[in-house]
């Protein structure tokens, strides 16, 4: 079930077949095995038999967010912009820094929210899920980041998968263990894809 699991670190790669839908996936920790990336190789398992679930690792490139460089951004800003646009939607996973957001998953979500009014989010369908060694299981950070995403014009979705206790729910190989969290995880997955079926729907009407 991991063959559909890729990473895009340059750009958007094509696509493996046209039925294929792309989810691309973005972890807000920059920690090589983190637990919100152990949590996105967990949904490359669950996703949907059509879903491709690409990794866009190129977050650690993404330099702060500068109105000056609007016009001519940073080649990994580029490569941001072009993965998100290849997608039919995302899966961000984000952690819990000092009970808030990771600076570098909003200044990412910054870059890409420009220019405003046709920036590659809006519209798009957004999951965000998420992992936390702590008890609340990154569910504020959750929070914000859907907030920032509804600001943007994402077309967010309104569910959430808070892991607590993280270190206590992966197993020797790194994979998701709970049944209830498997089973939640694979049912936002399944409403991501039918709202990415709905937008493309729509689109083509």
């Amino acid at each position: 079930m991991m063959s559909h699991y890729r990473q895009a670190i340059a750009g958007p790669p094509s696509r493996t077949a046209p039925s294929s839908m792309r989810v691309l996936c973005i972890c807000g920790s920059l920690r090589r095995d983190s637990y919100n990336r152990r949590l996105l190789r967990a949904a490359s398992e669950l996703a949907p038999p059509a879903a491709e679930l690409v990794l866009w690792d190129g977050l650690r490139a993404v330099p702060p967010f500068d109105e000056d460089d609007e016009r001519a951004p940073a080649p990994a800003v580029v490569a941001l912009r072009a993965a998100i646009e290849q997608a039919d939607a995302v899966l961000i996973a984000t952690p819990q820094y000092n009970a808030s957001l990771p600076g570098q998953l909003k200044n990412a979500l910054d870059w890409a929210s420009r220019p405003f009014e046709s920036n590659v989010l809006r519209s798009k369908p957004v999951a965000v899920i998420g992992a936390s060694p702590s008890r609340s299981g990154a569910a504020r950070s959750q929070a914000e980041a859907r907030t920032v995403l509804a600001a943007i014009g994402a077309d967010v979705l309104d569910v959430q998968l808070a892991i607590a206790r993280a270190f206590e729910q992966f197993d020797t190989d790194g994979r998701l263990a709970a049944h209830a969290h498997r089973r939640n995880l694979k049912q936002i997955l399944e409403q991501l894809a039918a709202r990415a079926r709905d937008s493309e729907r729509a689109a083509a009407a």
